[in-house]
């Protein structure tokens, strides 16, 4: 315990720069949620900075130190054990042959546990979303009223979205963990829409801090009506863009868990409403999964431009 207050007062009189590099290898597990607050880019306009560090607010303890410790090393035993079975805890013959993965699916309050929602109420807007369990527990549902009036703040010029989001996979002692969607080269849905169009994001996880805004998108229209549908989207028609942009430069996603720096590697997948139209909406889901369909051949859907041609 005097080893935990020491580092905690060196940390402080090193100043806010290097706090997160001592804390977050050894206490990360304490110090999720105070992390992601410090990385936090946000803030609203006319809002004051904290004063009092994040950190501060976690309350120690001996016995929940003990408790984190045995959870991550229980972790860390499984990810061992899948490690020498093979990819993803299957052997080789099985990961080589599989032609389907589910990657979500909703029966219980712990599913919808592993996903966030979130609306423009963060910078201001009147938007609201909710996520509940369907009916027999059979699906998730996510619903609410999207509104696209603008916040007086009189800097944010755009509002109105919604969006849902799986939370990124984390190993034990609060290690990034990455998708691994080699084997595949479609996402498969089963959904139940009320015709609107929503926006499927897939999310990576950069090595440079200016591509941290950027995603990989493509759209998803729902026909409405009291019939499931299943929809079936190519990842070579995901394009990338960057805080809501169209890029000029465009490269198909990586889809494996690429070791070298300027590679995106996929950290989650969500969906976002923000078709401009004011009223509810909802928006219910199966289960999100990956197909490998063998009849679909294209790399890329669209044009990658030379930076340097030659004359």
């Amino acid at each position: 315990m005097t080893l935990i207050v020491t580092l905690l007062n060196s940390a402080y009189l090193h100043g806010s720069c290097c706090r997160h590099k001592v804390l977050q290898p050894l206490l990360g597990p304490l110090f999720s949620d105070s992390v992601s607050k410090l990385y936090s880019s946000y803030r609203r306009p006319g809002s004051q900075p904290e004063k009092k560090p994040s950190w501060q607010n976690t309350d120690l303890s001996f016995k929940k130190s003990i408790d984190v410790l045995k959870t991550q090393l229980g972790m860390l035993k499984k990810e061992t054990k899948d490690y020498l079975t093979g990819p993803g805890g299957h052997s080789f013959s099985q990961y080589l042959l599989e032609q389907t993965r589910v990657l979500w699916e909703f029966r219980s309050q712990e599913d919808l546990n592993k996903w966030v929602i979130s609306s423009d109420v963060e910078i201001g807007g009147k938007s609201e979303v909710y996520l509940k369990l369907s009916r027999n527990n059979q699906g998730a549902l996510l619903y609410g009223t999207l509104n696209t009036e603008v916040p007086r703040d009189g800097e944010t010029k755009y509002s109105g979205y919604c969006s849902m989001r799986a939370k990124p996979p984390v190993g034990s002692f609060a290690r990034k963990k990455y998708y691994d969607w080699s084997n595949f080269n479609s996402l498969y849905l089963r959904v139940r829409g009320d015709g609107r169009p929503w926006m499927v994001n897939i999310y990576t996880d950069p090595y440079f801090s200016h591509q941290k805004d950027d995603l990989y998108n493509y759209f998803m229209f729902t026909r409405g009506g009291p019939y499931w549908e299943e929809i079936k989207i190519p990842f070579s028609k995901f394009f990338l863009s960057s805080r809501g942009r169209v890029q000029d430069d465009q490269h198909p996603l990586w889809l494996d868990k690429a070791s070298f720096l300027w590679a995106l590697s996929i950290s989650t997948l969500g969906f976002t409403i923000g078709d401009k139209v004011d009223g509810p909406f909802q928006l219910e889901i199966d289960f999100i999964g990956l197909l490998n369909d063998r009849a679909h051949t294209e790399d890329f859907a669209y044009e990658i431009y030379e930076k340097n041609p030659r004359v």
